[in-house]
């Protein structure tokens, strides 16, 4: 099992910037990949960026390109998503996800395996 919880949500003006937080216990070991996603009310969640654990590759939602950073932290087992140039549609609950079947990064719900509770980011105009 691993167990993910994410912090640094909250709300901001468009423009303006926020860096998320997702912090891994349990069996982290077995993670090869680290995902962000986010989910809008009334829509389906949506990926956004993930990192390799080992290899730090990186593949990002053509909505975020140039504007999100995902990073990774392996010896205090932490993954962020510096988020800049923030827009009220990045408005969502934003997910933290890992896998631990493949290494092959995943951009959709199913290809993770555990999931964070989640944090609101709010984008006011």
């Amino acid at each position: 099992q691993v167990q993910l919880v994410e912090s640094g949500g909250g709300l901001v003006q468009a423009g303006g910037s926020l860096r998320l937080s997702c912090a891994a216990s349990g069996r982290t070991f077995s993670v090869n990949v680290m995902g962000w996603f986010r989910q809008a009310p009334g829509k389906e969640r949506e990926f956004v960026a993930a990192i390799s654990w080992s290899g730090g590759r990186t593949y990002y939602a053509d909505s975020v390109k140039g504007r999100f950073a995902i990073s990774r932290d392996n010896a205090k087992n932490t993954v962020s998503l510096q988020m800049n140039s923030l827009k009220p549609e990045d408005t969502a609950i934003y997910y933290c996800a890992a896998k631990v079947r493949g290494y092959a990064i995943a951009t959709y719900y199913g290809g993770y395996d555990y999931w964070g509770q989640g944090t609101q980011v709010t984008v006011s105009s």
